[in-house]
Formats: structure tokens, C-alpha cells, sequence
């Protein structure tokens, strides 16, 4: 399942917060961990107000991302690094998580499978101006 060297970085607003190596092992403990989790979930989870009675692992790595970056935000660091090490062990083909926005108002994650956060970043982004009157 997972990938050897492949990373997973968590990005808030441009900025890198964590980073998972896939090539290092995770110990029994904490993989029982993520096992505990997957059990939870498959109780059912509810994403942006739907309950979902049978999560598949996009639902749940969305699920997931979400109380990961609430963790980051509330300064749940070990939180946050469990739930990391579930989107990198069961998700092996994701490669960054982006969270953009406030905490307080609107944050936007995104999931991003196709490029990783050092392609990403050589990356010129488009910005749009309204003209002036």
C-alpha cells in the first residue's frame, strides 16, 4: 500500500506545516492507530453536513484532511500528525493536502493527486484583477 520515498506535504496558505515520509515505517502502535480509525469510520462520518453510513476513502480522506487541518489550526500537533500518517498510509497516491483561507470564516482543503508540493510550487499561479472603472 504505501509507496518508498514518496512524501505527503500538508500546505496552508503557501506555507509547508508537515510532511510524511512513506519510505519510513510506521510502529505497531501507531498503525493500530490508524486501524482504530478506519473501524470509526466505517460507523459512518458526516462531511460539509452529510452523513455518510458507508465512507469510501475519498469521503473519508476528505473527513480526514478536514479534522487535520482543525487540529493543526487548534495546536493539536500529535492530532494532527496521527491523522497525517492515516492520508499517507491510505491514500498512497495522494500527494499534497492544501488548506486555504481562515479557520474562523471559510477554509478551503483541496486533495492533490496529480503533482507534488515541489512541482507545485515552481508553479506560476493565475491571478485575476477587475479593471477599474
Amino acid at each position: 500500500m504505501r509507496q518508498a520515498g514518496n512524501k505527503l506535504h500538508v500546505v496552508v496558505n503557501d506555507v509547508p506545516v508537515l510532511e510524511f515520509d512513506r519510505s519510513q515505517p510506521i510502529p505497531g502502535h501507531q498503525r493500530l492507530y490508524l486501524d482504530n480509525m478506519d473501524v470509526k469510520m466505517a460507523q459512518g462520518i458526516t462531511v460539509d453536513g452529510e452523513f455518510h453510513s458507508t465512507p469510501n476513502p475519498i469521503v473519508r480522506s476528505h473527513f480526514v484532511a478536514n479534522s487535520m487541518v482543525n487540529a493543526l489550526f487548534a495546536e493539536n500537533y500529535s492530532l494532527a500528525i496521527a491523522l497525517c500518517t492515516w492520508l499517507a498510509d491510505r491514500i498512497p497516491d495522494l500527494q499534497m493536502v492544501k488548506a486555504i483561507g481562515d479557520i474562523e470564516a471559510d477554509m478551503g482543503i483541496e486533495l492533490v493527486f496529480d503533482r507534488d508540493y515541489t512541482k507545485a510550487k515552481t508553479e506560476q499561479g493565475i491571478k485575476f484583477y477587475k479593471p477599474e472603472k
